[in-house]
């Protein structure tokens, strides 16, 4: 006996639909894409059609782990959450717990609805999270223009004339803060409708094969490249906002130091390209410029993202359609105007600035290691592995080591949790309902799509229940976490004009809810107070009408709506931010700047997404490999074949070489994620490839974000065997 269930593809940020047919016992035979789902149409890459092995990975964790010097014990859930209660009550100072939060908890409904309240009870201003190793940039930029740090404005995909991409690889990536399943399939259609891609890379990825043209550009010089564009729109009359703005003299006076002949030399792009490109972005009847990973994790990466869109305004191309537009999520809930801060506290050891709630990952290390008032002794990770994903990882995996008490909510024993104390493994995919709330915000395309729980649990607790009963702990209170939140969205739902439910009865509104967990019910709370809820009053949206639709429901295109999304005190957007334009200096002050002979830069394969999925077997091997890409070039000029020592301020490694001429002279390119010898994980180990993060830097960051730098880290390259004197 089979069945076919439906479900989202939790796995990278695409979203894609699934049909799956499970045997009797639960096992997955094969997996398809969902040609029902109106969104991703029947798309599938090489990791959703792996997502029964993943799901049943022998090497996954089944009952929690105590670390009793070299040996783990298998207990059970009683006794390990007595330990971790332990551990929290030697603490004499909360201001001594630090929190990790990795990259699969945006791809969770339990990362998604109680991490925060986690965080609240554990009373901790010590949160770091994979987002300042990836996207903070984004954020900060977008929060200081538009008032929000989630108001991010993302190409509209299906419908703009040109494209202009920079350091993204949706081919491999399948997209990142721009959620648009069959990425590749939209691209084509741009270009098969009359369209023109732009991809700017040091490496002419699948994606710059894919356009019209791909223009080299030197590793984190993108945002001399988007002020020269700035600058040729205004010496040339093309700036045409269609909103009124804040700011547009002050960016023109700073444009004035960025002509294409200065930053032609600085970013190895010709003055004469970059020219055309302003002029084709300015001609062109809708257009949206689009930049992610590859400009973020880089020592400008906020200035870069803040250009980005204010080519987007001074092309006229903001918010209109085949622009770049706001999504409308399900689950948005507009509360109350509160402008943007960054900075509202610092970090202890370093003093970098707390933003969205978070300190950079690339301090963590000496907050765990330098005495004092504060010092981080307790540290718990969820769903993450910074020993192989945060800069300068070896001094973060010592580190870990010298803490008192650590606990990591994790399905793997892996080269971070292996320092854990206690490790809560959460349950199978399938065993866990899924909503993807952070992704639907930034999709090119309005769309709500539910997967119910395909599986029973088993004796283990969901993951949401793990991280409530964490919280619980922490807080040292008893009760229903779900039912203290739900009646405090209540209460608050309650008093918001324009909410739908003003002035009603909190007690009432509850006993309305639908839902089998607490996640659920929170999830129905949420769609019925969303832009499309039967309690907003715009609509019918639940929880049962997307389980009475299983493949999902379009709830259309991107529509204008600027006004909704700003929360700036002024109203309008911000396009020249104080703290930003202090930055611009900076950036000036290196326009000069000779470039070190060899840098490296990070790489994304079609087959992986972080550490995590080095696990599965038909993940693994063919393209998906650990190797140092170089140009035939440089390989010639400094006597490499077969493998390679690469040299940083931080570190070495031993890597093989794969001359490419896909990439340009000067660069070289490692893989993240990898750095998996003596893994505890099968298949890793057999894989394990080298960490790249031991050559980065963490003292090196975006400075008004304090996001990593993965991206132009200077390196030194030789045979192996050469002793290079320092």
């Amino acid at each position: 006996m089979t069945s076919t269930v439906h479900r989202t593809c939790p796995l990278c940020e695409a979203v894609c639909g699934l049909t799956l047919t499970l045997d009797d016992g639960g096992h997955v035979t094969s997996v398809r894409g969902d040609k029902d789902d109106p969104f991703s149409k029947g798309f599938i890459c090489p990791k959703g059609a792996s997502l029964g092995r993943l799901d049943e990975d022998p090497d996954r964790l089944r009952k929690p782990l105590i670390r009793e010097g070299e040996l783990w014990r298998e207990v059970g859930w009683d006794e390990a959450f007595t330990a971790v209660k332990a551990g929290l009550d030697r603490l004499a100072d909360r201001r001594s717990i630090a929190v990790y939060l990795g990259n699969p908890n945006a791809h969770t409904m339990a990362g998604a609805l109680y991490a925060a309240p986690l965080i609240k009870a554990l009373g901790t201003r010590n949160v770091f999270s994979a987002s300042t190793a990836d996207q903070m940039p984004k954020h900060v930029a977008s929060g200081l223009m538009f008032g929000h740090p989630l108001a991010i404005p993302v190409p509209d995909l299906d419908r703009t004339d040109y494209l202009l991409m920079l350091g993204a690889n949706p081919l491999e990536s399948n997209g990142s803060l721009c959620t648009a399943p069959d990425f590749p399939g939209r691209l084509k259609a741009l270009r098969g409708r009359g369209g023109r891609l732009v991809v700017v890379d040091p490496r002419r990825t699948r994606t710059a094969a894919l356009g019209d043209e791909h223009v080299f550009i030197r590793p984190g010089t993108d945002a001399y490249l988007l002020f020269g564009i700035v600058h040729t729109l205004f010496a040339e009359d093309l700036a045409r906002p269609r909103h009124e703005v804040n700011g547009l003299a002050e960016v023109r006076e700073a444009a004035k130091h960025f002509p294409p002949e200065s930053v032609a030399r600085r970013t190895g792009v010709p003055a004469e390209t970059i020219t055309r490109l302003a002029r084709e972005l300015a001609a062109a009847p809708t257009a949206a410029v689009y930049a992610r990973i590859g400009t973020c994790t880089a020592e400008f990466g906020t200035l870069a993202q803040w250009l980005v869109d204010v080519l987007n305004v001074l092309t006229g191309n903001l918010d209109r359609p085949g622009g770049a537009m706001f999504p409308k999520p399900a689950t948005e809930f507009a509360g109350r105007r509160r402008p943007y801060v960054v900075g509202r506290w610092k970090s202890r050891v370093r003093g970098l600035p707390e933003a969205n709630g978070e300190l950079p990952v690339a301090t963590l290390a000496d907050e765990i290691e330098t005495p004092g008032e504060g010092q981080v002794r307790f540290l718990l990770t969820i769903a993450g592995n910074p020993v192989l994903s945060a800069p300068h990882g070896a001094r973060l995996d010592t580190a870990f080591a010298g803490l008192d008490f650590m606990v990591s909510v994790d399905p793997y024993l892996n080269e971070t949790t292996r320092h854990a104390n206690v490790i809560l493994p959460p349950p199978r995919v399938l065993q866990s309902g899924h909503y993807d709330f952070a992704l639907l915000g930034f999709a090119v395309r309005n769309y709500a799509r539910y997967s119910p729980p395909l599986l029973p649990l088993d004796e283990r607790p969901s993951e949401a229940q793990i991280l409530a009963r964490l919280a619980m702990i922490a807080s040292g209170l008893e009760g229903d976490l779900d039912a203290f939140v739900i009646d405090d969205m209540l209460g608050k739902a309650t008093q918001t004009p324009g909410s739908g439910i003003e002035g009603r009865d909190v007690a009432e509104l509850r006993d309305l809810l639908d839902g089998e967990t607490g996640s659920e019910r929170r999830l129905d709370l949420m769609l019925r107070l969303g832009p499309y809820g039967e309690w907003a009053g715009k609509g019918d949206l639940s929880l049962r009408k997307l389980l009475d639709n299983p493949h999902g429901l379009d709830l259309g295109a991107l529509e204008p709506r600027l006004d909704e999304v700003l929360k700036t005190a002024s109203g309008l957007v911000e396009l020249a931010p104080p703290q930003l334009m202090e930055d611009v200096e900076r950036l000036r002050g290196k326009l000069e700047e000779e470039p070190p002979e060899i840098v490296l830069i990070g790489r994304r394969h079609l087959r992986s997404n972080n550490s995590w999925m080095h696990n599965v077997g038909p993940l693994v091997g063919g393209s998906n490999t650990c190797t140092l890409q170089i140009h035939p070039s440089d390989a010639d000029r400094l006597g490499l074949a077969g493998e390679a020592v690469v040299r940083s301020a931080k570190g070495q490694v031993t890597v093989p070489v794969e001359q490419t001429d896909t990439i340009m002279p000067g660069v070289v390119s490692l893989p993240h994620g990898w750095g998996h010898a003596g893994s505890a994980q099968n298949v890793a180990a057999e894989h394990p490839g080298v960490n790249v993060n031991t050559l980065t830097d963490e003292t090196t960051i975006d400075v008004p974000s304090g996001n990593a730098v993965f991206n132009g880290v200077p390196v030194t390259i030789s045979p192996t065997g050469v002793i290079i004197a320092h």
